[in-house]
């Protein structure tokens, strides 16, 4: 057993286990000759001394066996703790070092009645992964030793609140490894005190401070009890940059013989409660902290009435999103032209979860692909190019070229009008920031680089074709994709370095799929887009946008119909039906991989895996499992699909009546050409047959990349597989939390577990994140946070047009479409989606997302299933919960919650 009391002065970063979070912080600031109260540290092992003996063990065995979200459950034995703590004696040796240590000299204040603060510590809080603060109990104004001890002993009970009880489950920490130390610190009676973060937690800008400050204790800011100052301060010129003052109205101060007290007092709104030099010493004060930890800080700090600054707490900013890190190479660039703006590639790809290391190095790949093709230098394709930077296990693209060019600002924000609308507000919103003055005012530059990708790509050569000869233009979009995927195929018995060759060069040569195909698509939108022109009249995109509908050509449209046609068959078959109704979805999946389901339905899922088996969730990931890998998505899925009961609604019915609908609509609008001229007629009859033949192959190009992705996945994971057998990782899995170089280094005999384990770690930290920004500068700011949130009238939430109609119905708020419930008709309210979610839509009354613009993944899909979508509307899923009845207006771009 070890020390039951400390000096904070003797305390640093690396004890966390024997002092926790709060005490550690403390201590470290201490040794960085930074102004902390002096006081003592009671350590985790007198609360693992007190507690041995009073029957915690069985309350966290009960805990490990109880789920994380049977919260009832959690807080039953929560309870039972909190009681078993505060009804045991305080061992007498740990009292008298109380005792003691209270009425030492330079550790509180050296006599018997000295007030202090008595704060919990805990040995999982106060971390960079992680705030579990205000989850344990602080006392303020402890006179007395007897008090002390009370206060001890409720600091530690507070350890098993109902929060932070059921905090901890959620987050998978076993009960059993929680300790909890105590802080025992001079008591600071301060004149003015509150918080104060080193970088601005709203903005994420990195060199700005953010104080909030009250008269009395520091308290009633951490509470929220008080409308405090605020004051922004500019942490490089320390010019105060915004001054808001609050009301005051509330003021907690010490009590004569312990304790506080609330006392209202009138609004003094009109006097700040610091003085501009006591705000910049602050703000001083915070970047001495931030620089000794080396990441912005969550400080608390006091201010006594002799005008003597104290820090009493400093954490790490745990909701700041991670500043992108660029290549090596782009360094000397980014230092030369200053600050960065960056693009979330992950978010544009409909993607919010981090992406494993692997699947991040496939794109460095990709990205690498793309850069030589368009004649940029690329020293090693591993590492990526220039543009490619990573934030928050997220792939982040350098703008700064693109914001800086005229031809740029032109063509970039144009296109995210119809891809993702919010991002284009956004990236507009940098325009008139003089950081990114334009430097570039011809479109030379531009047409170098893409001049020659184009002509390699034939591009004009298909244009022409397709112009003409429609039927010719496909056919040879076919024969390119059956090349493609013979040259994905790796003769059998190879090394496990040539299955990483392999895999290096499916994903170096999976770009020129791009140009071969995207020019038919763009070039269908185009035609559309003539159409209207030569309808003439206001605005047509409502009288085009049923054209759009049952497109032919869609691959993610035949998937989800393919699916459809297997829950036919499986309705049909009895045994099977039955089965898909009373089994879990485990149950269904371990059958499967058995080769135990009925004929229809083992028969049918085997045939729709052998085509579309590469696919998954989140797809861009090579680190995730394909369909083929775990097919329980899919049995959900079909699941799902065996609730649809009405005929009407059955998707490849409402497919065809898409179909004959835009079938009827091309022939309204030809006539109406035609009435004012037969040529007219001619060219917009021929440019709508073309954009409904071309736009459907949008999804094609994305669809033979995810097939080079998983033929790459396929022979990392054989050499996973062989890494296992080694013992150079745990499982097999653990390849894809490795990069190639370092697969290679496996392979010659480097243990890669520890990595591995860290890597994992920080990874599932970063599933939990639920807010990704659009864009990010690189001094941290999140441009985003200067727009507003985009509301309508009448509360209704705002975003854009994605499929037009009107439905009420309840939302179903889903995260994550593996293994999610949707029940016929049901809104989906989703952050993003990629082609994983699409089986979802078929039965779907309607469709909101967080992310998205008119002509992104989720709304084409929309369209097509004639489901009412609204696309861009801002932080949907958290202002809407399942089972409200909201109403989707897909034509207006609006979403009103009801009840």
């Amino acid at each position: 057993m070890g020390a039951l009391v400390l000096g904070l002065g003797a305390v640093n970063a690396d004890m966390l286990p024997e002092v926790g979070g709060k005490a550690a912080n403390l201590g470290e600031l201490l040794a960085a000759g930074l102004p902390v109260p002096e006081g003592f540290c009671l350590t985790t092992a007198a609360y693992l001394q007190a507690t041995a003996p009073i029957g915690l063990d069985e309350v966290h065995r009960a805990l490990r066996a109880t789920p994380a979200d049977d919260l009832d459950a959690l807080a039953a034995l929560a309870g039972r703790a909190r009681s078993l703590i505060t009804s045991a004696e305080l061992p007498p040796e740990i009292a008298a070092a109380v005792r003691s240590a209270y009425g030492a000299r330079g550790t509180a204040a050296g006599r018997p009645d000295a007030p202090v603060a008595v704060r919990s510590s805990a040995t999982a809080e106060d971390q960079p992964f992680a705030s579990f603060a205000g989850q344990q109990d602080t006392y303020l104004n402890v006179v007395g030793a007897d008090s002390l001890l009370a206060a001890v002993r409720n600091c530690w009970a507070s350890l098993w609140t109902d929060r932070a009880v059921a905090y901890r489950a959620s987050r998978g920490i076993d009960p059993s490894t929680v300790a909890l130390a105590v802080v025992v610190q001079r008591m600071v009676d301060s004149a003015a005190a509150g918080v104060m973060f080193t970088a601005n937690p709203v903005t994420g800008r990195r060199r700005e401070s953010v104080i909030d400050a009250s008269q009395g204790l520091g308290e009633a800011v951490v509470s929220g009890a008080v409308n405090p100052d605020h004051f922004v301060v500019d942490t490089e010129s320390g010019t105060i940059l915004e001054r808001r003052l609050g009301d005051k109205r509330l003021v907690i101060r010490s009590t004569p013989g312990g304790g506080t007290e609330h006392v209202d007092q009138p609004a003094s709104g009109t006097k700040p409660c610091l003085t501009d030099r006591q705000i910049r010493d602050l703000a001083a004060l915070g970047g001495r902290a931030e620089a000794h930890y080396g990441a912005p800080q969550d400080t608390e700090w006091a201010i006594d009435p002799a005008g003597k600054l104290w820090l009493t707490q400093s954490r790490p900013i745990t909701t700041l999103y991670p500043v992108p890190v660029q290549v090596p190479g782009a360094g000397p660039a980014a230092r030369r032209e200053g600050t960065r703006i960056f693009l979330c590639f992950s978010l544009a790809q409909g993607l919010t979860r981090p992406l494993t290391p692997m699947g991040i190095a496939a794109f460095r790949i990709l990205g690498s692909s793309v850069a030589r093709a368009a004649s940029f230098d690329v020293p090693d394709a591993r590492t990526g190019p220039p543009p490619f930077a990573e934030a928050g296990q997220r792939i982040f693209i350098d703008l700064t070229g693109v914001v800086r060019s005229t031809v740029g600002r032109f063509i970039v924000p144009r296109a995210f009008d119809v891809m993702e609308a919010r991002s284009a507000a956004v990236l507009r919103s940098v325009f008139t920031d003089p950081r990114f003055s334009i430097t570039r005012r011809t479109p030379w530059g531009l047409l170098r680089r893409v001049i020659p990708v184009a002509l390699r790509g034939r591009v004009p050569e298909s244009l022409l074709r397709a112009l003409l000869r429609p039927e010719a233009a496909l056919r040879r979009v076919d024969r390119f994709t059956k090349d493609f995927g013979h040259a994905l195929e790796l003769p059998p018995g190879t090394s496990s370095l040539q299955r990483l060759d392999h895999a290096e060069r499916v994903l170096a040569g999976a770009f020129p799929i791009v140009p071969a195909i995207l020019p038919l698509p763009a070039l269908g939108f185009a035609l559309l887009a003539l159409a209207g022109k030569l309808l003439g009249g206001p605005d047509r995109r409502t009288d085009l946008q049923p054209i759009l509908r049952g497109l032919p050509n869609n691959v993610t449209t035949e998937m989800d119909l393919e699916l459809w046609r297997l829950a036919t068959a499986i309705r049909s078959d009895g045994e099977a039906r039955r089965l898909f109704e009373d089994q879990p979805l485990a149950v269904l999946a371990q059958r499967f991989s058995a080769q135990e389901l009925p004929a229809a339905a083992q028969q049918g899922l085997d045939g729709f895996l052998e085509q579309y088996g590469h696919r998954a969730v989140a797809e861009i990931d090579l680190g995730m499992p394909r369909w083929r890998d775990d097919p329980t998505h899919i049995l959900g899925v079909l699941a799902n699909y065996l609730r649809l009961e009405d005929p009407a609604l059955a998707p490849d019915r409402q497919f065809r009546r898409a179909e004959a609908e835009a079938e009827a609509q091309i022939a309204r609008l030809v006539a109406e050409a035609s009435s004012r001229g037969r040529v007219r007629g001619a060219i917009v009859r021929a440019a709508l047959r073309r954009a409904r033949l071309f736009i459907g192959l949008r999804e094609r190009p994305k669809y033979q990349i995810v097939l080079a992705l998983a033929e790459a996945r396929r022979q990392v994971a054989a050499t996973g597989a062989e890494l296992a057998r080694r013992g150079r990782i745990a499982r097999a899995d653990d390849v894809f939390f490795l990069d190639f170089a370092e697969v290679r280094q496996a392979l010659g005999g480097t243990d890669m577990q520890d990595l591995v384990a860290r890597r994992q770690g920080a990874y599932s930290l970063e599933l939990d994140r639920r807010r990704i920004p659009r864009m990010l500068l690189s001094d941290g700011t999140e441009p985003e946070t200067v727009l507003s949130a985009g509301a309508a009238a009448d509360g209704a939430l705002a975003g854009s047009p994605a499929s037009a109609g009107t439905v009420t119905a309840p939302a179903r708020v889903i995260l994550d479409p593996v293994g999610a419930h949707l029940e016929p008709g049901e809104i989906l309210v989703a952050p993003s989606t990629d082609p994983g979610w699409t089986p979802l839509f078929l039965t779907a009354g309607g469709l909101v997302m967080e992310m998205g613009g008119p002509n992104s993944h989720g709304a084409v899909v929309a369209r097509e299933y004639g489901i009412p979508a609204v696309v861009g509307v801002p932080d949907a899923t958290s202002r809407l919960r399942t089972g409200q009845q909201i109403t989707v207006d897909g034509g207006a771009g609006t979403v009103v919650p009801g009840s």
